[in-house]
């Protein structure tokens, strides 16, 4: 969908210098979107965004990224800056619509491949709840340093999206990582 409205705003960009081919920007953001766009999106889930108002995001922060490099602004680390946008927005969003923290939990859930037997099922719930609670009992910033890891993100880029030390990213996600190791194990 935002492929289509990123080719027809390029498109109509281009009606009044009369080239048909998309110019190597349009083709540079859309290959970014194409990269980008489910761990975007994932990400904005994990703040506990509805997919809806996820996707309305990740358009808008492209659409910026668009006009951000039509006015020739620093094309370093595009990827953090699509993220740290993408954030922002995600940010603004989740407040205006005071939504609870507990649609996480809902994009958390992992299918298994094969139906366990009920003792299994048992086991895989209590799990699930012991690192749930363990996920809800994390603070806000230490469970945003966690998403933005898992969606790829290395430690400078989350430090750069989420305007805070180097050191103090590694801290939060070793402490995360302590108490999701110690959960797992009882």
């Amino acid at each position: 969908m935002f492929r289509d409205d990123i080719v027809s705003a390029a498109a109509h960009a281009r009606a009044s210098s009369h080239s048909a081919k998309p110019s190597p920007l349009e083709e540079e953001v859309v290959a970014l979107f194409d990269q980008l766009h489910d761990r975007l999106l994932r990400y904005l889930l994990s703040l506990g965004l509805p997919a809806a108002e996820g996707e309305e995001i990740v358009q808008e922060t492209f659409l910026a990224l668009f006009q951000h490099l039509q006015r020739g602004k620093p094309r370093h680390n595009l990827r953090g800056w699509v993220f740290q946008v993408a954030h922002n927005l995600g940010l603004k969003q989740r407040k205006a619509m005071q939504r609870n923290r507990q649609s996480l939990l809902e994009h958390v859930r992992v299918s298994a491949d094969r139906t366990p037997d009920p003792e299994e099922q048992l086991a895989i719930h209590q799990r699930h709840g012991r690192l749930a609670s363990v996920l809800q009992a994390l603070p806000e910033q230490d469970r945003r340093c966690l998403s933005l890891r898992a969606e790829g993100l290395t430690y400078r880029e989350i430090a750069q999206v989420l305007d805070m030390s180097l050191g103090s990213v590694s801290l939060s996600l070793g402490r995360s990582l302590a108490r999701f190791t110690r959960a797992d194990q009882r």
